[in-house]
This record gives structure tokens, C-alpha cells and sequence, in this order.
């Protein structure tokens, strides 16, 4: 780009002249510079592109714009909070607002889910989480405890520790040998057992008895937690079978493993609860966070950790950093005030509440695209949807990424894919007839790229 072009594109912030620079994170960036997909503003349930056209968010962002974009409230906080308080460190240092959120947080959290340690997004938040873990093992003496568990299909970022206790595939097969020590319990779907469920599938429970089996061949001597997304998301919306998680929190107390919920994607009314953790009736170790807590509007997030385990580690004398671990913007004054707005937002308008009354009709709607060409199931749980489509010979994901382009370009409606598989989970905010429109839009789709 000449220094013309850069002036140009840096003083015109809805008509970029080059597109060349900015390398999109998981993007196909070839195909999307040729027909580019660019919002410039958003207000509630939509995003207007360029030259205003209207798009209908029905993915909340990236799963994280729960209570709508541009709230008032939460616009308000941050501007003020930008004005009083830019930045403060956490390293020694602090402002009250962090105090604050995190009350609030623990407030939310299930149990004695009292602690809060704030990092910037759930990336962070699963390396975080993990740490912890293995550096609570040798404040007992345990420092043998380092083995972690994830599952198959799950994901916990993209950090190497999040990598590495995942289990998607693209997401590890160039990267490396990544952690050692690391094993992995079955993803939790089975189409012929479970296709078209709504809710929580019937068939499943049994396999989180596959940590007996991991904890046979490793000792559970060696074990320091195991990870799971309550529903995994990014894999394509894959919600738990009926009493898996409790087995699993049965199965880690039996042997004194640590259980970890990623909740970036549940947290914060999604499966219409504060956390998934109140949905299913289990308390974990910890609960990873981000997305939600601020609505999308200012990056944050963070692990909230079992008193027991906060205690463990303070001991010692008391001028001796107990846990050599941080960020430089955790709890950021600016998203420390987003988070508090965006709370308020939550309880003010009950919208966890909301998401739970309107699951039933949101899964009704969605299901009435059963039977469309390539339609091979479809999966719903509180505000949150998935469709598998049958995959093109030979391309497998390419019907996927042009249902994406043409729900864009042509319906105005904004969704997320994963290879095959139309992924829906809209602001917290939605209303019927909104839902409604969602669903004939993404038929109107699946019909147009049969």
C-alpha cells in the first residue's frame, strides 16, 4: 500500500481502498477479499453494512453480543469509564470497579465458585484455567498431578494449552507436539442414536464413563483436571446427553480430579441460566468465562475458582507473589465498567429469564426446517441452534461457506458455519416474530444451495 492509499484507508473507516493488510483470523481470506462481508455500525439485533444495508445478527457476534449491540447503558459506562479511569495495573495494583465485578460474578456463580482471576479472552481464560489446576497440585504436594483431560471436538481456544486439551483437528495438526501429557474423553455424538433432538439427548450418559477407563491406564495419581464445554459449541453446537456432566462430576470426585466447565459460549443466559452449571445441577472446580460477560462490547475474561482453591494457595509469607501468572490488561478499568453495565442490563431486563421462556418456541422454529433438501439433523438448546447439511462431493464445507455468503449478500442475515453445519445462537434480546424471520431466512438458504 503507498502512503496515499494508507491515509486514504486509515481516514475512511467504512470504505477500507485496501483490503491487503489485515490477515482475518479463521477466515478464508482469499475468498472472503474477493466478495468481502464488511459491517461498519450495529444497533440491537442488527449490523448495517457499508452502504446501510440491514443485517439481521443471528449470531450474536461471535456468540458473545447477548444483550444486543449498542446498549445505551453499556455505551454510557465505557465512555465515562474512559474518561475517569483509562488504565491500571494489576501487577501489585488495583481499582475498585475489579472488586466489584468479580462480587458480582461470584454472586452469579453457582456454589462456593467464589474467585475471580480476570484475563481478556476465553483463550486466556482456558490456559489460565489449566494452570491453576496444575499449580494447585503443588501447593499439596501432588506436583505429579499434571496430566490433563479434554474431549474430542471440544475447544478451548488457541493458546497451546487450549490446543492442546482440544479436540479439533485443523485447529492442531500443524502446530506441533503441543503439551505432553495430555489425553482425551469421546466427543458425545452419535447421529443414529440422537438426530433431531431437542434439548438434551436421550442417549450419551454413558460416555463420560470413559474417564474410568483414562484414569486406569494413567493412575489418577497423575490427573490434574479434566475440561469440558457444558455444550460444545464451536464444534457444532453439541449439547451434553442427559446426566453426562453429573457422571462426569461423580467420576472427578471419586478420584480427586479438578473439573473445569468452559463456559465462554454458555455463560451469561445463553442456555437461559447465568452459567450452564445451574442448567445441569453441577458445581465444577472452576468456570471459565469471556464473550458474554461484557456483552461483546470490550474485551474480558476470566476463571472463577472454588474458595478451597484460592486458599490452598495462599500460604507462606504474605509479601511472596503466590501465583506467578497474569495479564497486562487483566481487569481493564474500560471493561470492568462494560462488565458491570452489561450485568445490569442482564438483571434489569431478566433476559436469562427470557432465553428461558423462549426456548421452546425457538426450537419449534428452527425444527421446522427438518425435512429441507440436506438437511441431516438439527440440534437446539436454550437460544442456541445448529443444522447439518450434507456435504458436496468431494468439498466438503464449500454448501456450508456459500449457505454463509448468501445468507449475507442476499437474505440479510448474518450466521456462523462449521464446515457443513449452519451454527444460530441470536442476541438474548430476539423476539418471536424476529425468531421467526430467522428461520424462514435460513431455509430460504438451505433451499438456495441444495
Amino acid at each position: 500500500m503507498s502512503p496515499a492509499q494508507g491515509l486514504r484507508a486509515a481516514n475512511d473507516v467504512t470504505n477500507p481502498n485496501d483490503l491487503e493488510s489485515w490477515w482475518l483470523p479463521f477466515t478464508a481470506n482469499r475468498s472472503f477479499k474477493a466478495r468481502p462481508r464488511i459491517v461498519a455500525r450495529a444497533k440491537d439485533m442488527y449490523y448495517y453494512t457499508t452502504d446501510g444495508k440491514q443485517v439481521m445478527d443471528g449470531s450474536a457476534g461471535l456468540w458473545c453480543v447477548n444483550a444486543g449491540h449498542n446498549r445505551e447503558p453499556i455505551v454510557e459506562a465505557i465512555q465515562k469509564q474512559a474518561a475517569e479511569l483509562d488504565f491500571a495495573p494489576a501487577f501489585q495494583f488495583a481499582h475498585p470497579k475489579g472488586f466489584t465485578v468479580a462480587s458480582r460474578l461470584a454472586e452469579l456463580a453457582p456454589g462456593d465458585l467464589d474467585q475471580v482471576f480476570f484475563c481478556n479472552s476465553g483463550s486466556e481464560a482456558a490456559d489460565t484455567a489449566l494452570k491453576i489446576a496444575i499449580a494447585y497440585w503443588h501447593t499439596q504436594g501432588q506436583g505429579q498431578r499434571s496430566r490433563l483431560i479434554g474431549r474430542e471436538r471440544g475447544y478451548h481456544g488457541v493458546g497451546f494449552g487450549g490446543i492442546s486439551v482440544g479436540g479439533i483437528v485443523a485447529n492442531r495438526k500443524v502446530f506441533g507436539s503441543m503439551l505432553a501429557g495430555v489425553d482425551h474423553l469421546p466427543h458425545t455424538y452419535n447421529r443414529s442414536e440422537q438426530a433431531f433432538s431437542r434439548g438434551e439427548p436421550e442417549w450419551g450418559a454413558h460416555l463420560a464413563d470413559d474417564l474410568e477407563r483414562i484414569v486406569a491406564l494413567h493412575d489418577a495419581s497423575t490427573i490434574a483436571a479434566v475440561i469440558v464445554e457444558p455444550m460444545a459449541g464451536s464444534t457444532g453446537v453439541l449439547p451434553p446427553p442427559k446426566g453426562y456432566l453429573k457422571r462426569l462430576r461423580q467420576i472427578c470426585d471419586k478420584f480427586g480430579i479438578l473439573l473445569i466447565f468452559d463456559e465462554v459460549i454458555t455463560g451469561f443466559g445463553r442456555t437461559g441460566f447465568a452459567f450452564a452449571a445451574e442448567r445441569y445441577g453441577v458445581v465444577p472446580d472452576m468456570i471459565t468465562f469471556a464473550k458474554g460477560v461484557t456483552s461483546g462490547t470490550v474485551p474480558m475474561a476470566g476463571v472463577i475458582v472454588r474458595k478451597g482453591i484460592y486458599e490452598a494457595f495462599m500460604k507462606g509469607p504474605e509479601h511472596v507473589i503466590e501465583l506467578f501468572h497474569g495479564y497486562t490488561y487483566s481487569g481493564h478499568p474500560l471493561a470492568c465498567a462494560a462488565a458491570l453495565a452489561t450485568l445490569d442490563v442482564y438483571r434489569d431486563e431478566k433476559l436469562f429469564e427470557r432465553a428461558r421462556g423462549l426456548e421452546d418456541k425457538w426450537a419449534d422454529a428452527i425444527f421446522s426446517l427438518k425435512g429441507l433438501p440436506n438437511v441431516l439433523d438439527i440440534r437446539t438448546i436454550g437460544l442456541v441452534g445448529a443444522i447439518d447439511l450434507a456435504s458436496r462431493p468431494d468439498a466438503v464445507g464449500q454448501r456450508g461457506y456459500e449457505a454463509m455468503e448468501r445468507g449475507f449478500h442476499e437474505h440479510g442475515l448474518m450466521f456462523r458455519v462449521t464446515g457443513d453445519t449452519i451454527a444460530l445462537s441470536p442476541p438474548l434480546i430476539v423476539t418471536e416474530d424476529q425468531i421467526g424471520e430467522i428461520a424462514d431466512k435460513v431455509g430460504k438458504v438451505i433451499r438456495a444451495v441444495a
